[in-house]
């Protein structure tokens, strides 16, 4: 039996038919349609978050409620692991604190690019504008990525990684540091 480019072809498209009926097409559309849209709030909840947690009103329970048991982070500076616990946050309102102590009056989501791995993790491309008060001077505005990697199992997506760029070098950058 002699295979040509054709029956490769035919054959390919004959799986293909088979693996994915319209229904499962409709599906795993509709899946994707909700995992958007529940990341997306995921994000707008963190962003209202931080901006009360920069005025002094921190709720660390709500802020932990975004993230998984475990998580992974890096940056320039190496790869950290964590557990989502009261060490968490402690170190969280350090940061809060350091935040408001350098300037940091709001942060902004300026977009959000969502990038599907499976029906239940994503990769979250997350553009960020922080405005920083620089009292006798104007404010600045520092734009800024962070690439989450977020689950969503049963019930309310959740942060279990990020990757950023080096935030103390953009900081010294633009004379906030």
């Amino acid at each position: 039996m002699r295979i040509n480019a054709f029956s490769i072809i035919c054959g390919l498209t004959w799986n293909l038919r088979q693996a994915f009926s319209v229904g499962d097409f409709a599906e795993r559309l509709h899946r994707e349609e909700t995992m958007e849209a529940s990341v997306r709030k995921l994000f707008e909840r963190y962003e209202r978050f931080f901006n009360k947690s920069l005025k002094g009103d921190m709720d660390m329970e709500e802020v932990a409620s975004l993230y998984a048991s475990d998580f992974i982070a890096a940056s320039p500076a190496g790869v950290m692991t964590g557990k989502n616990d009261d060490h968490l946050k402690q170190v969280m309102m350090k940061g809060y604190e350091r935040y408001r102590t350098i300037g940091t009056k709001e942060m902004r989501i300026r977009a959000i690019r969502i990038s599907p791995i499976d029906d239940h993790h994503c990769l979250a491309h997350v553009a960020w504008t922080a405005t920083f008060d620089r009292k006798r001077q104007p404010d600045v505005a520092i734009d800024f990525d962070v690439h989450y990697f977020v689950q969503r199992l049963d019930g309310a997506p959740k942060v279990f990684g990020w990757a950023s760029g080096d935030e103390q070098a953009l900081l010294k950058e633009h004379g906030i540091v």
